[in-house]
């Protein structure tokens, strides 16, 4: 765990949390879904394709697959095939990230208001927290499409701090890539970091802008719990100064 300006900070009020990579260990559909789109057709794939594919556009990837792998569908089914096995990983294959249940039944617990921001798709996220159990954990789902704009900007995170009724400054923002969080700070919001493989690249930028890293959400939970504890022993101090001038 890494810690900036630690002192200043406040019990947790409410948190927004990104999904891909970081409540949902989604980030590998990616690197497979080309790979997997194949073996449905009956191909094998080539070495390094998810590499390939990464720095083209879909439409360009789907282009490629017909190419070189002499696939019959047009490029236009060829898209609505990887849409279809990428909706399958969500409904069907997804894992919470390590400690995510955990973390968003902790705050439940606290009736600490959560907030979702995500750039995927709300069915499909949808889908996966309901499979998952978490959807009864968290209060409400922004996406990037519905707000017309990315993460960027600030105006996802804005929105859902109005609807938890919370100026930015008393709001965490969890998140796993450094654009996000940069966005986050540059709104005043307190922002934590978290590892995820597809990021690992930004880690020590990451570390540098959050106000908290953490490697897991369970080692995030850990912190906020011990700022609560800190802030309880504070409020507890105060109360015990009072009585004392009475």
């Amino acid at each position: 765990m890494i810690q900036r300006s630690v002192a200043d900070k406040a019990a947790v009020q409410g948190v927004i949390f990104d999904v891909d990579g970081t409540l949902l260990d989604s980030m590998s559909v990616w690197d497979h879904v080309g790979e997997w789109y194949l073996q449905k057709q009956g191909r094998t794939a080539e070495e390094g394709l998810a590499k390939k594919l990464f720095v083209m556009s879909l439409p360009e990837s789907a282009i490629y697959l017909k190419e070189t792998y002499g696939l019959p569908q047009t490029p236009e089914e060829i898209i609505q095939g990887i849409d279809e096995v990428i909706r399958w990983f969500y409904e069907e294959e997804v894992l919470p990230k390590n400690g995510a249940v955990e973390i968003l039944t902790w705050l439940r617990e606290r009736a600490v208001p959560v907030m979702i921001a995500t750039s995927g798709d709300r069915e499909l996220v949808e889908a996966a927290f309901e499979r998952l159990g978490m959807r009864s954990l968290m209060d409400k789902i922004f996406t990037c499409t519905e707000m017309g704009k990315g993460k960027g900007e600030p105006d996802i995170f804005l929105a859902a701090a109005a609807c938890m009724g919370l100026p930015p400054e008393e709001v965490w923002v969890v998140e796993d890539t450094l654009y996000a969080l940069r966005t986050a700070a540059r709104a005043g919001f307190r922002t934590v970091g978290v590892y995820d493989a597809a990021s690992r690249m930004q880690t020590a930028e990451i570390q540098r802008t959050a106000d908290l890293y953490a490697e897991g959400l369970a080692e995030l939970r850990t912190a906020w719990e011990q700022m609560d504890m800190g802030m309880d022993q504070t409020e507890e101090g105060m109360l015990k100064s009072e009585e004392k001038r009475k």
